[in-house]
C-alpha cells in the first residue's frame, strides 16, 4: 500500500496525472453540487484561461507554434458547459433566495450588463450570442475546413519536394526529416482544427439552450414552487440568467476569435503586431490619404469634429514617421554597400609586412591637453624622464627596456593618458595639465583643497 501511495506520489510530482486529473474534476462537477464560492473561483479562472490562449494565439508566429490549441479548445470547452450545469444546478436550487445564491461573479455581471433595465440586458446578450454564433465560429470553422483539406491536398507534392531537396544535396537527412515531421504535423493540426471548431459552434447552440432553460424553468419554479409574484421571479430569474449567461459566453468568445486568429494565419515572418507594423502602416501614401479623409469628414457640418481631427493627427503623423523609414534604411544600405566596396579593394591588395601595422611592445597615448608635455619647444620634459626611468630600469635588470613610443589619442579625455603594451591597453589615469602638484614635507601642517594624488617618488 505504501508503495502504491509512493508510485501515486510520483506520478504526481512528475505531472502525467495532472491532467487527467483536471478532466475527471471536470467532469465531476455535472454530478456534484457547488457552492457559489467555489463557482466564483471557477468563472474568474475560466475567463483568465481564455485570455492567456488568446494572448497566446495573437503573439505565435506559425500555427504549429500553439499546435496544443485543439486540445485546450477541447478541455476549456468541457470545463465551460460542465460550470454552465453547475450553475443552472444553483440558480433552479437556490435563485428564490436572491441573485446572489449563484455567486458574486454571476450577480456582478448581470447587474453590469442589465444596469437597471431587464429588456437592454437580454438584447445585450443575444447581440453576444449572435457575434460568436453567426460571425466568427462561422467563419473559422469555414477556414479550418478549407485549410485542412489543402493542407491534406498539398502533402504529396510537399513530400516529393523535400525528397528533390534532399536528393540535390540542399539539404541533409535530418534536415529532411525534420521538414517531413513539420508537414505531418501541419496536416494533424489542421484536421483537429476542423474538429474542434465543431466544438466551439456547438459550445454556443449550449449556451443559447442553456439561457433559455434557466430563464423559463426559474421563473416556473418561483411562480409555482415559492409563491413568488411573475414580476420578482422574472426580474431575479433575468439576472442570474443573463449573468451565468454572460461569464459563460465572454470565454467562449476570446476562444472562439483565438481559433480564427490561429486559421488565419498566413504569414510565418512574424506575430500580428510585427505584420501589422510592415503591412497595414507601411504605405505613407494610404495614410495621408486616410489623413486627408478624415480631415474632410470634420469640417463637414453637422459631424463630430474633435475626433475626426484627432483622427487626422494621428494618422498625418504616421504616416510622417513610415515616411522616415525607407530614408534610413536607404541610409543604412549605403553605408553597408560603401563598407563592403573597401572591403573588397582591401581584400584585392597584396598582403606585405608593410601593410601590417607595427604594434610598439610600449607605447604611450596622451590628451591633446598633455601633448605640451613632451613639445620640443619646452624642453621635452617628458620625454627626459622617461628617457631616465629606462637607463634605470636597464641598469637595475640587466636588460634594455624597450623604446616606448609617445603620440596623441584623440579617443581619450584632454587631460587623460594611457599605456599600451603591445597594443593592449595595460592601465589609464588622468593628470590635471592645468595644476600643480603639492608635496607634503615635516613643516606641512592641516589640509589643502584639491584632488588627492599619489607621491611619483
Amino acid at each position: 500500500m505504501a508503495k502504491t501511495t509512493k508510485s501515486f506520489l510520483a506520478l504526481l510530482r512528475g505531472g502525467n496525472l495532472g491532467v487527467p486529473l483536471v478532466i475527471l474534476c471536470i467532469l465531476a462537477m455535472v454530478i456534484l453540487p457547488l457552492p457559489p464560492a467555489l463557482l466564483d473561483i471557477l468563472f474568474t479562472f475560466n475567463i483568465v484561461l481564455a485570455v492567456m490562449v488568446l494572448l497566446v494565439a495573437v503573439s505565435a508566429k506559425r500555427p504549429l507554434e500553439f499546435s496544443l490549441f485543439p486540445t485546450i479548445l477541447l478541455i476549456t470547452t468541457l470545463m465551460r458547459l460542465t460550470l454552465n450545469v453547475a450553475s443552472t444546478r444553483v440558480v433552479l436550487l437556490h435563485g428564490h433566495l436572491g441573485a446572489g445564491a449563484a455567486g458574486k461573479v454571476i450577480e456582478s455581471f448581470g447587474q453590469v450588463v442589465i444596469g437597471g433595465n431587464f429588456v437592454v440586458g437580454f438584447v445585450v446578450f443575444i447581440i453576444l450570442m449572435i457575434i460568436n454564433f453567426i460571425v466568427v465560429t462561422k467563419g473559422a470553422e469555414r477556414i479550418s475546413e478549407v485549410s485542412a483539406r489543402f493542407t491534406l491536398d498539398a502533402m504529396p507534392g510537399k513530400q516529393m519536394a523535400i525528397d528533390a531537396d534532399l536528393n540535390a544535396g540542399l539539404i541533409n537527412q535530418a534536415q529532411a526529416q525534420t521538414r517531413r515531421k513539420d508537414v505531418a504535423s501541419e496536416a494533424d493540426f489542421y484536421g483537429a482544427m476542423d474538429g474542434a471548431s465543431k466544438f466551439v459552434r456547438g459550445d454556443a447552440i449550449a449556451g443559447m439552450m442553456i439561457l433559455a432553460i434557466n430563464l423559463i424553468g426559474g421563473v416556473c419554479i418561483g411562480i409555482f414552487k415559492y409563491n413568488l409574484s411573475a414580476d420578482a421571479a422574472f426580474q431575479q430569474y433575468v439576472l442570474m440568467t443573463i449573468g451565468d449567461g454572460l461569464v459563460a459566453q465572454i470565454p467562449s468568445l476570446l476562444l472562439s476569435t483565438a481559433a480564427a486568429i490561429i486559421v488565419t494565419r498566413v504569414s510565418d515572418n512574424g506575430d500580428i503586431a510585427h505584420d501589422v507594423r510592415h503591412q497595414l502602416l507601411a504605405s505613407p501614401s494610404v495614410l495621408y490619404t486616410a489623413t486627408g479623409i478624415m480631415f474632410v469628414l470634420a469640417v463637414v457640418p453637422g459631424m463630430p469634429h474633435l475626433p475626426f481631427l484627432l483622427f487626422s493627427a494621428l494618422l498625418g503623423f504616421t504616416g510622417w514617421r513610415m515616411s522616415k523609414r525607407p530614408q534610413a534604411a536607404e541610409a543604412e544600405e549605403k553605408s553597408l554597400e560603401t563598407l563592403t566596396r573597401t572591403i573588397t579593394e582591401t581584400s584585392e591588395q597584396q598582403v606585405s609586412w608593410e601593410t601590417i601595422p607595427l604594434i610598439e611592445p610600449i607605447s604611450l597615448s596622451l590628451g591633446y591637453k598633455l601633448v605640451a608635455l613632451v613639445d620640443k619647444a619646452q624642453g621635452n620634459p617628458l620625454t627626459q624622464r622617461i628617457r631616465g626611468v629606462r637607463q634605470v630600469i636597464s641598469d637595475g635588470n640587466g636588460v634594455l627596456l624597450p623604446e616606448i613610443r609617445i603620440r596623441e589619442n584623440f579617443r581619450l579625455k584632454p587631460s587623460q593618458y594611457a599605456i599600451f603594451i603591445n597594443g593592449i591597453k595595460a592601465d589609464e589615469a588622468d593628470i590635471p595639465a592645468d595644476k600643480l602638484m603639492a608635496l607634503p614635507s615635516s613643516e606641512t601642517y592641516g589640509e589643502i583643497d584639491g584632488v588627492l594624488g599619489n607621491d611619483p617618488a
